[in-house]
């Protein structure tokens, strides 16, 4: 078994951003590739902060169809941590340890809850370790 990855919602974001460039080619190879190998995880959160800026924040907002089709192929794939008083309860422990927002505490904990090793994001610090989980910057790869 490979390890388990948690993607925050930017990856998601940069996927269906039109003109993303360089991050929405990493982000759709992370994705297909996470898809291939079952080892993506996600939280509630990230669905519903993605849902968030498709729906809302973008200058053309994407279909409604499109957003149900994504999630039905993408998120529907995925393992996702489900929301608890526990992660709560971890999440405010990580915010006042580490110094770091309240979301992104929470991305934190549900990643750490999952047992991921990795987490790819680009809101944290990149090689950070938190709750035994490595936080990495995909978009600095390339």
């Amino acid at each position: 078994m490979s390890d388990r990855i948690f993607l925050d919602t930017n990856i998601f974001v940069y996927a269906v951003t039109v003109d993303g460039g360089d991050r929405s080619s990493i982000a759709e190879q992370l994705i297909e590739g996470s898809l291939e190998s079952h080892d993506a995880v996600i939280s509630y959160q990230v669905i519903q902060e993605f849902l968030s800026v498709v729906l809302t924040k973008f200058k053309v907002p994407l279909p409604v169809e499109q957003v149900r089709r994504y999630m039905a192929t993408v998120f529907r794939e995925m393992n996702i941590v489900h929301s608890s008083l526990g992660l709560f309860s971890e999440a405010i422990d990580i915010r006042f340890r580490h110094r770091i927002s309240w979301y992104d505490s929470l991305i934190v904990a549900a990643a750490s809850e999952a047992r991921c090793t990795v987490l790819l994001s680009e809101d944290l610090q990149h090689g950070a370790k938190i709750n035994g989980v490595r936080i990495e910057n995909p978009f600095l790869r390339h």
